[in-house]
């Protein structure tokens, strides 16, 4: 790995001092435009496609440092450009996650995509290493512990984090039993290489790429393992690039993410005529859900088909951190608070098939436990739970406890990639002012980690995901223009609410 950041470092020196940093001509960006013989195009299977997206199968090795060893296929898809005349390059669509898929997005939010960026690339999606279709892995987890309550890591109601660490011990035993030799292969860099393996099969000199949620730490990653193979990069909904924590920071990111966020649920819930309304005034909002959470830890409804089948305080909890993502779920998060606050529960949220969240959560465990060492004394997760809970009541000591990472039995391979502003300078960040998941706070560190190489715009508005999704007007217009022309802000901009 130090040779292959040393070299990087040097490759962005060297771009930046060959003018990388401009637009591109279409000639320029694509000088192989026909796929290499590895790529193989068919027609997708599956229902709601659009019928010009095209399939294929990419084959890389499992793991890079045995190039010669075992292989594993990647699904990839591609809807072609409208317009071959005006044609740029490639246009990668970069997942959350981890264990997120974009094999299907050309045909979905790629086709919110203005037509002239749909002229200028082909639309790219994918399912990364060990998501099916692509050759897959699972964990083979009890039922139980499949439920986003349990994967998110909250304390018992009195703080305790001795639960958290049994549960960690075994679904970690788990997966090391039944992930196979692939499992111990899933990382952000073994995802990035993936990427330019698929770059090079798709005759690509350059890429562009959107990468939203977690998608902005690969395509961070990406940009700085293979930055002279980068041509417009669109972060969206930015993760915090800390070297020293990676998937920690982004756990602990939740305690500001959902304090920035909460205040706008509390004034949609006062809203006078609001059907769902909670409270007279925005303020009471607040004191009103934690003494719910706090009634259902002690006295929880039975809720059957759930999983689990009782509505308890952290299932409220983590219903909130669910609904504050965009403000369409503020309607069914306040219906569950007045049928808990009447003793009652609506139907059981519909869930995937277990064999698809076995295989989601598989990708995400190998990815983040992989990708740095958590610590692993309960001491250490307990002191921080305890401060977490003091100062972030909503969270209840969730973001700063113990996932299955803090017993995986694996070390890493590599050190997490450090992000930083050697590169071309030909990155724009979007990032949504009150996002729970992925929080300014957090933006604002890999803004300043790629210091020169990017530009920023924030958006005044809520909820994770901002362009073509929760942002406003003025952000889609902006991160539209730098696509589809090169036009990029001189410097880093914001976008009001009245500008969108």
């Amino acid at each position: 790995m130090k040779q292959i950041t040393r070299t990087a470092s040097l490759v962005a020196v060297s771009a930046a001092l060959l003018g990388l940093t401009g637009p591109l001509t279409a000639s320029a960006a694509t000088p192989a435009h026909s796929p290499t013989p590895s790529l193989t195009w068919a027609k997708c299977t599956g229902t709601g496609l659009d019928p010009r997206q095209q399939c294929a199968t990419l084959t890389v090795p499992m793991d890079y440092a045995d190039p010669g060893g075992r292989k594993i296929d990647i699904a990839v898809s591609r809807i072609p450009s409208e317009d071959p005349g005006t044609r740029r390059g490639a246009l990668f669509l970069i997942p959350g996650g981890p264990g997120g898929s974009s094999l299907n997005d050309p045909s979905g939010k790629g086709q919110k995509l203005p037509r002239d960026v749909r002229d200028a690339y082909d639309l790219i999606g994918f399912a990364p290493r060990g998501l099916a279709p692509s050759t897959s892995v699972s964990c083979g987890l009890d039922r139980g512990d499949l439920a986003t309550s349990k994967l998110r890591p909250w304390p018992a109601p009195n703080g305790s984090v001795a639960e958290n660490m049994v549960t960690a011990r075994r679904m970690a035993d788990a997966c090391a039993r039944n992930g196979g030799e692939l499992i111990r292969h899933l990382s952000t860099t073994n995802e990035a290489r993936d990427l330019d393996r698929l770059r090079a099969a798709l005759g690509e000199r350059r890429i562009s790429a959107w990468g939203v949620s977690y998608g902005t730490y690969v395509g961070a990653v990406y940009s700085q393992m293979f930055p002279h193979r980068t041509d417009r990069v669109v972060l969206d909904s930015n993760d915090n690039p800390d070297p020293t924590r990676v998937s920690r920071a982004w756990l602990a990111g939740y305690e500001q993410g959902v304090e920035d966020t909460f205040p706008e649920f509390a004034k949609w819930a006062a809203a006078p005529g609001n059907p769902d309304r909670l409270a007279g005034t925005a303020t009471e909002v607040r004191p009103m859900f934690l003494r719910l959470a706090e009634r259902l830890d002690r006295e929880p409804i039975p809720w059957p088909g759930a999983n689990p089948e009782e509505l308890n305080g952290n299932v409220l909890r983590q219903t909130l951190l669910d609904s504050l993502t965009r403000s369409s779920s503020f309607p069914a998060l306040a219906k569950l608070i007045l049928a808990a606050q009447a003793g009652t529960v609506p139907p059981a949220p519909a869930a995937p098939p277990e064999v698809v969240l076995q295989n989601i959560t598989a990708v995400s465990a190998g990815t983040l436990c992989n990708d740095i060492a958590w610590p692993t004394s309960a001491a250490e997760y307990q002191k921080g739970v305890a401060e977490s809970r003091a100062k972030y009541p909503l969270t209840a000591g969730m973001p700063r406890n113990a996932m299955l990472c803090a017993a995986w039995p694996f070390a890493p391979k590599e050190p997490p990639v450090r992000i930083n502003d050697q590169g071309a300078s030909n990155i724009l960040l979007v990032q949504n002012e009150r996002d729970p998941a992925t929080p300014l706070a957090g933006a604002l560190k890999l803004r300043r980690a790629l210091g020169d190489r990017a530009v920023m715009v924030t958006v005044d508005s809520t909820g994770h995901d901002a362009y073509l999704a929760n942002g406003n007007a003025c952000g889609d217009e902006t991160v539209s223009r730098f696509l589809a022309d090169g036009e990029r802000p001189a410097q880093d901009v914001h976008c009001t609410a009245t500008e969108g």
